[in-house]
């Protein structure tokens, strides 16, 4: 079943600034909570759809990905990992925005209202993948080496002995109107409600060693240069058995050494000698993959554009491919032998050779515009 669009599920326009974002996600969320709608799948599954929303237009870039190629632009960035969001991850992604809406210990302690203690989230890694013009047309496979902080082996944990595993500590202050309790999360275990107890002498303070993982990052046909894909759960351990991080990975290209790309169209620019031009032929003109041949006709004038469809790149937003644009140039040699002079000499003077008076010619971009008009 195809996604439904994100600015629906939030019932916000596409122009929304954060704060409205906020405000549609907050009232949702508070509807759906799990702790209202008890063992209401269709509620939960609500509660899932909008964080994921909220998760992807909340952030300026995942926004503007989504605004451009919809939800294969985020492919992985949203939903926690796509496949079944974590209840977890949308606790301690977005606890902060509820307050005290249901109750002192705040919505992002769990299903259970205040006492709940709150599960930390690891930061995100950033790489870089290199691809060619062949993977982003059928899509890779990489394997990638990451350096990354992992739970140690050997780690165990206690209870807090500040909040005694709630996450949270309350305090009571008197004032005119009589006393009032605050909560707010535990300084000592950041609202995780364990501290470490036991760890090997290489693990840090939270119980982590950096260790070095061979990650497989499955990369859709398509994408462009600059296009960022998550990967869930890759990045660096949280503390105290918290959410792992994400791998962000940031899609660079490869220059072609003859083939432009536009979008998904590709553009070549072929030469051939005014000889060929004038009694036509044939050319042949590289592709992504192996090579094709167009046929130039007699007569054929500098700048003139070959469109060969579908010879382009796939997009990652819809189906079909490009098309690969042939721009056409008269090659003149620079140099030219006593007999070669001599039989150009001849042609010089006939009317055939000479340039007509509406030889001028349309700029080659809206050469391109015409196509496809």
């Amino acid at each position: 079943m195809a996604k439904r669009d994100y600015y629906d599920i939030l019932g916000v326009s596409k122009s929304a600034e954060q704060a409205e974002l906020k405000k549609a996600y907050r009232k949702l969320a508070i509807k759906y909570h799990p702790d209202k709608n008890p063992d209401d799948k269709e509620a939960e599954a609500k509660f899932k759809e909008a964080a994921e929303a909220y998760e992807v237009l909340s952030d300026a870039d995942k926004r503007a990905r989504y605004d451009r190629f919809g939800h294969d632009g985020v492919k992985g960035a949203a939903g926690f990992g796509g496949g079944g969001m974590n209840m977890d991850d949308i606790f301690s992604q977005f606890g902060d925005i509820f307050g005290s809406a249901f109750g002192g210990g705040g919505f992002s302690g769990g299903f259970g209202g205040g006492g709940r203690p709150r599960r930390r989230k690891g930061s995100n890694l950033r790489i870089k993948v290199k691809l060619d013009l062949s993977e982003v047309m059928n899509g890779a496979t990489k394997k990638i080496k990451v350096n990354k902080l992992v739970a140690a082996d050997g780690v165990t944990f206690k209870q807090c002995s500040t909040c005694h595993g709630t996450g949270q500590v309350t305090r009571v202050t008197n004032t005119i109107l009589g006393q009032m309790q605050t909560s707010s999360t535990c300084p000592t275990c950041h609202g995780s409600g364990q501290m470490i107890d036991k760890k090997p002498t290489d693990a840090d303070h939270n119980g982590l060693v950096r260790k070095e993982e061979v990650i497989s990052i499955d990369i859709p046909a398509g994408v462009e240069e600059g296009m960022q894909l998550n990967v869930s759960g890759k990045g660096n351990a949280a503390p105290m058995g918290g959410v792992n991080g994400d791998l962000l990975v940031v899609i660079e290209e490869v220059e072609h050494p003859h083939l432009k790309r536009n979008g998904k169209n590709l553009h070549y620019d072929l030469y051939v000698s005014f000889i060929d031009a004038a009694l036509g032929g044939e050319a042949e003109v590289p592709l992504v993959e192996g090579k094709a041949k167009i046929k130039i006709d007699p007569g054929t004038q500098s700048g003139k554009l070959v469109r060969l469809r579908g010879k382009g790149l796939p997009s990652v937003q819809s189906y079909g491919k490009g098309d690969l644009m042939v721009n056409i140039n008269i090659w003149t040699p620079k140099e030219l032998t006593k007999e070669e002079k001599k039989a150009l000499e001849g042609l010089r003077d006939s009317m055939n050779f000479q340039p007509s008076e509406d030889h001028g010619e349309k700029s080659f971009f809206q050469k391109v515009k015409d196509m496809f008009e």
